[in-house]
C-alpha cells in the first residue's frame, strides 16, 4: 500500500508516520508539509511544499497511491472565523479536490475531532468549520472517505505537540493517562490512532465519520 501523508511533523502525523513505518504492508509514504521530517526512512519520500494551496508543481509525483491521511490542523485559539476556515476548510478542500482528480480510487481520511459540528449551525466555531469540511469532503468522488474524530489523544514514544498550549495540557494529563485508556469513547493514543487510520485504509468501515470509541475498537 502506498500512502500520501499530510502534516507528519505534527503531533497526530508522527503517530501515522511511526505506524506507517511499522507496518510490513505500507510500502511507501509520501510526506508533504511545509517543513521536513525529523527522520530518515527507506520508506520515506518527502516533499517539502511551502504553498500547499497550489500542488501543480508536483502533481506528476502525486498519482498512484493508494490513500491519503490528512492530518494538517492549527488551533482555533485566537484565530478569526475566516483566518481559521481559510486554513482548515480552504485548504483541506483545495488539496482533496486535487487528489480526487489524480487518485479517484483513494481512500481519504480525515482527522477532525470530538465535537466536530455537521449541522454547521452550532456556537463553536471550529467545530462548525470542521463540520463543513467533512460534509464537503464526503462528497467528493472518492473510492471511499473517513472522517476521524478522535477526542483526547495521548502521545507516546517521545511524541509532540508542536503547539505550546497541547504540549501544556499533555504534560499536566500525562499521569492520567492510565485512568483515561479506562474509557475509550473519551480517550485514545496516538499508536490506536494511526493503527486504526491503517487499517480503515486498508479494509474499510462500515461508518463513514468514527468517534473515539470506533477509533479504539478497531486496533
Amino acid at each position: 500500500m502506498k500512502i500520501i501523508l499530510f502534516g507528519g511533523t505534527g503531533m497526530l502525523g508522527q503517530g501515522v508516520l511511526r505506524e506507517c513505518l511499522l507496518d510490513p504492508d505500507v510500502e511507501k509514504v509520501l510526506s508533504i508539509g511545509r517543513s521536513r521530517l525529523k527522520q530518515v526512512d527507506p520508506k520515506i519520500e518527502e516533499i517539502v511544499q511551502r504553498n500547499l494551496f497550489d500542488l501543480s508543481n508536483i502533481e506528476s509525483r502525486l498519482d498512484g497511491y493508494d490513500a491519503c491521511i490528512f492530518t494538517l490542523g492549527v488551533s482555533a485559539v485566537g484565530m478569526t472565523e475566516a483566518d481559521y476556515t481559510h486554513l482548515t476548510y480552504d485548504l483541506t478542500l483545495s488539496i482533496a479536490t486535487t487528489l480526487v482528480r489524480l487518485n479517484p480510487a483513494m481512500t481519504f481520511i480525515y482527522v477532525s475531532g470530538a465535537g466536530t459540528d455537521t449541522s454547521e449551525r452550532g456556537s463553536s466555531m471550529w467545530a462548525r468549520v470542521k463540520g463543513r469540511a467533512e460534509n464537503d469532503l464526503l462528497k467528493l468522488p472518492f473510492e471511499h472517505a473517513y472522517m476521524f474524530r478522535p477526542a483526547f489523544i495521548q502521545p507516546l514514544h517521545g511524541i509532540t505537540s508542536k503547539t505550546t498550549l497541547y504540549r501544556v495540557i499533555y504534560s499536566v494529563t500525562a499521569p492520567l493517562a492510565p485512568f483515561l485508556a479506562r474509557f475509550p469513547k473519551y480517550a485514545t493514543t496516538t499508536d490506536q490512532l494511526g493503527r486504526a487510520m491503517l487499517a480503515v485504509a486498508k479494509k474499510g468501515f462500515p461508518k463513514k465519520i468514527l468517534e473515539s470509541s470506533d477509533i479504539n475498537a478497531i486496533v
